[in-house]
């Protein structure tokens, strides 16, 4: 069994308190494994009876009748009769279709279109079940209704949203065993999907491959009801190339022009990363003026969900060591609950001819936990003198007081250079240094 620890303790946390609990996270990344094996496992070993433990998996064929949200609500409610509390664990809720408003209806079933109002759906049959005081609900879903972003705002305050991402390295690691090295290794190539760890390497790269095609991109033509085009296909594989680079729609649509010679507008890039976005691919850091205190700019960078992910879409071939390295230190700032985003700021210096010129700095993140607070630079390699320094260069350039880390690919643990900035090896610092 791979262990998630950490989405456990959240769903322990949790536990009847009062809210459905809506699991959300790219697809694939183990949201029903965590609930039907993982969290049913802690129940049991503790005291819960089985039969007060109901999944309920509404794409299965004999549960079609479920898929109507009043039939479903009555459901529930007829087999929790008794007043202790069950557990009830309803999986791909996305099954329950949308429907008018049976008072209105003469009591006939009619599905509703996108612009009716008077409707019930599962978020209705969702935090009904929630009320009840004997049933502590737990929902996911694996397509784009239930993966988007937007879906625990259909909640508001009345659910628990536990948002899960592919295994941490650390998970990851737990799991295979072995040299750290080699862990790490194949970690940066083949990430951290689920099934694709419990693969072999060629099995691992046509999952992965048919993943996106078979599966994201089918979701998000879906959602959002739109024809799969070339420009689609293309769009990915420039975000995937261009991973840690600072990005906006017109450079985006500026990189597809250079490639397939011919225009695609902005705008159509911005609709297209916001479904990427909603969907879970990907996510957007965006740029803070470390002394003027705000968000500046339109640039953004932008990183996959899942570094495997990535290295598909390029086919496994275009493995640029630092940008894989910053994606993959992204996630972990993710995973373990770091706000970031990239730090800038200007200084005012001379120039060889004494002439004061402005001159912009950026580090990799910016990055608070809590009372914590860093600088990260991140690099691949920084074996030669020129490297390192351009790689410190911005930390010497601001005082501040926030500690300033340089993290490296190479295994190391963490040591201060004569600057008394600190610098780390991947691995110790995912292992070690920001672990909760």
């Amino acid at each position: 069994m791979i262990e998630r620890p950490k989405y456990l303790k959240q769903l322990i946390d949790a536990k009847e308190n009062g809210f459905p609990k809506v699991i959300t996270g790219i697809r694939r990344c183990g949201k029903s494994y965590l609930l039907k094996d993982i969290y049913k496992k802690y129940l049991l070993d503790n005291g819960i009876k089985k039969e007060n433990i109901i999944v309920l998996e509404l794409d299965d064929d004999k549960n079609e009748k479920l898929r109507n949200p009043i039939e479903l609500g009555k459901y529930i409610r007829s087999i929790c009769t008794n007043s202790e509390i069950h557990y009830v664990f309803l999986d791909e809720i996305q099954k329950v279709y949308t429907i008018i408003n049976p008072t209105l209806t003469e009591e006939k079933i009619i599905l509703a279109k996108d612009n009716d109002k008077e409707v019930i759906s599962f978020v209705d049959v969702v935090l009904g079940l929630s009320r009840e005081p004997n049933i502590d609900l737990y929902v996911t879903g694996s397509n784009s209704k239930m993966l988007s972003s937007d879906i625990i705002t259909e909640f508001r305050d009345k659910a628990t949203e536990i948002h899960m991402c592919p295994l941490s390295f650390e998970e990851f690691y737990n799991y295979v065993g072995g040299s750290k090295v080699d862990a790490f290794d194949e970690y940066m190539m083949h990430g951290g999907m689920p099934l694709a760890v419990l693969s072999s390497k060629q099995e691992k790269e046509t999952y992965l491959k048919k993943l996106f095609q078979k599966t994201y991109f089918a979701d998000i033509l879906e959602r959002n009801n739109i024809n799969k085009s070339e420009s689609f296909d293309e769009l990915c594989k420039i975000l995937s190339s261009s991973v840690g680079d600072l990005l906006n729609s017109d450079k985006i649509a500026g990189s597809y022009q250079s490639v397939k010679h011919e225009k695609i507008d902005k705008d159509t890039v911005s609709k297209y990363l916001g479904f990427f976005k909603d969907a879970f691919i990907i996510n957007e850091v965006s740029r803070y003026d470390i002394k003027g205190r705000e968000n500046v700019g339109a640039t953004r960078k932008y990183y996959f969900t899942d570094i495997g992910l990535r290295n598909a879409l390029l086919d496994f071939t275009f493995f640029d060591e630092g940008k894989v390295l910053e994606n993959i230190i992204h996630n972990e700032l993710v995973y373990r609950g770091f706000n970031f985003t990239v730090g800038t700021f200007e200084s005012y210096e001379k120039d060889k001819n004494g002439k004061t010129i402005r001159v912009n700095y950026e580090m990799d993140f910016y990055a608070t936990r809590g009372t914590e607070a860093y600088y990260f630079q991140i690099a691949a390699d920084v074996n030669d003198l020129k490297t390192k320094n351009r790689e410190i260069k911005p930390f010497t350039k601001i005082n501040d007081g926030v500690q300033k880390v340089l993290i490296i690919k190479r295994n190391n643990p963490a040591m201060r250079d004569e600057n008394g900035y600190t610098i780390i090896g991947a691995i110790d610092f995912i292992l070690n240094f920001i672990k909760d």
